[in-house]
């Protein structure tokens, strides 16, 4: 045991023994004085270092987060048998060896009902040591999940944000490549091409910060970058856009189309005989980017910004899949249309908040009973010496003992019994069935 517990001990008998030599002593005596604190202190301290030393064995075996059930369970049982065992020693040696009680009177009358309520005393301050180590080693889980949370979080930030950052000088460097070719092709749809490439960048600027975009904006975006493709390519590129008014104010990460856009520019031959035709459109709760497979025979090594990067963003902010398809025909890339206020975040850290939710419900449900448990620990033996003490002969206290324990037994099945798992497995039959029939 700690310092701190052998001094909080020490006090503990200190004050019983003053208590006790006070009210129920009838010779106030110096030698009865420290004869009651010797007799407080031979139950306090091997009740109190032997269920701080069992608790402290158990928790070091078996983690009340890890086993819980099992922590439990094995805690009821030893604490049962060390305090009954306990308890049955010291009144042994305080009433047989040192008050030269008979023996034949050890488990009636008086030294009985000393006995009983002796051991609920110490089966009530093991419960109270039993719950602090419970929600101590709860605590230390609940911060280090926190923690751990936090560094996830932070470092799938760090993640997004990089991804946001690479389509800077991605979009600088394609627009400026654009812009060379049309320098020396066509000097005024050069000037117009700056101009209008101004305008979206600043667009690019104010959005990339954003982690979602209305559909609304990025389509007007879209539409004035194609506008930008149709100067650089003018016949061999069409585009047609037929996005529902409906999911105009859903959502979707940001310059995701501009990406899209490129990769179908980048991926397919476009000429005026057979041009490249983009269709932007809404479907079942995407937005749909597809164009008529025109592949290029070879293509210059990828950067990897395009769908890795659009994938990538949307596994960090939710649970819906990026669909790629590709047939003959055609290349199609589906994303999908969020809410920005309910949707998912599909990261470790959604997967941890889960669990703490679960761990703090377990707590609650735990914390719940061990307040029944200490209630009854300290009501019933109150109850029996008021019933011993008023009407001796009428044993009542023997119905709120057996119906509250009754509670507490049920109680106690349903938070470390096998009605949990036995209500899972029933849903799970019933779906099943309910499926067979469909």
């Amino acid at each position: 045991m700690y310092r701190r517990s052998l001094i909080t001990t020490t006090w503990i008998t200190f004050f019983i023994g003053m208590f006790i030599f006070v009210f129920f002593s009838k010779e106030k005596s110096v030698e009865n004085f420290f004869l009651y604190l010797m007799i407080s202190a031979m139950y306090s301290f091997p009740l109190a270092i032997g269920n701080g030393l069992l608790n402290d064995m158990l928790s070091k075996k078996y983690s009340w987060v890890g086993e819980t059930r099992k922590r439990t369970v094995l805690g009821v049982i030893c604490t049962l048998i060390l305090n009954v065992a306990l308890v049955f020693i010291i009144n042994y040696i305080n009433f047989i060896v040192i008050q030269k009680e008979d023996f034949d009177d050890f488990f009636s009358g008086t030294i009985a009902i000393n006995n009983w309520f002796t051991i609920n005393i110490a089966l009530l301050i093991s419960a109270i040591l039993h719950a602090k180590g419970f929600m101590e080693e709860w605590k230390k889980s609940t911060r280090k999940e926190i923690v751990e949370q936090k560094l996830i979080a932070r470092s799938a930030n760090a993640q997004f944000e990089t991804l946001k950052n690479q389509l800077d000088p991605h979009f600088l460097f394609n627009s400026l490549n654009v812009l060379s070719a049309l320098i020396d092709e066509n000097p005024v749809q050069a000037q117009n091409f700056t101009a209008s490439m101004s305008k979206i960048y600043r667009y690019i600027l104010e959005q990339k910060d954003k982690e979602l975009v209305t559909v609304a904006e990025e389509i007007n975006f879209a539409q004035t970058y194609c506008e930008l493709l149709e100067t650089r390519f003018e016949d061999s590129v069409r585009f047609r856009f037929n996005v529902s008014d409906k999911v105009l104010k859903l959502y979707v990460v940001p310059l995701s189309l501009q990406l899209l856009l490129e990769n179908c520019i980048k991926h397919n031959h476009a000429t005026s005989h057979r041009p490249l035709e983009i269709t932007i459109f809404s479907e079942e709760g995407y937005l749909l980017i597809q164009n008529n497979l025109q592949a290029r025979e070879q293509v210059k090594e990828s950067s990897g910004i395009g769908l890795s990067n659009i994938v990538q963003r949307y596994a960090l902010i939710t649970n819906q899949n990026v669909f790629i398809e590709k047939s003959a025909d055609f290349f199609r890339v589906k994303i999908p249309l969020l809410n920005q206020k309910s949707h998912i975040m599909n990261t470790p850290l959604s997967n941890e908040s889960l669990a703490y939710d679960r761990a703090a419900k377990r707590v609650k449900e735990l914390k719940s009973f061990y307040g029944n448990l200490i209630s009854y620990c300290l009501v019933i033996p109150f109850l029996i010496f008021v019933n011993l003490y008023t009407s001796p002969k009428y044993h009542w206290f023997w119905w709120p003992m057996l119906g509250w324990g009754i509670g507490l037994a049920s109680h106690a099945f349903q938070v470390f019994g096998i009605s949990r798992n036995w209500e899972e497995k029933q849903i799970k039959k019933i779906m099943d069935r309910e499926k067979q029939k469909i």
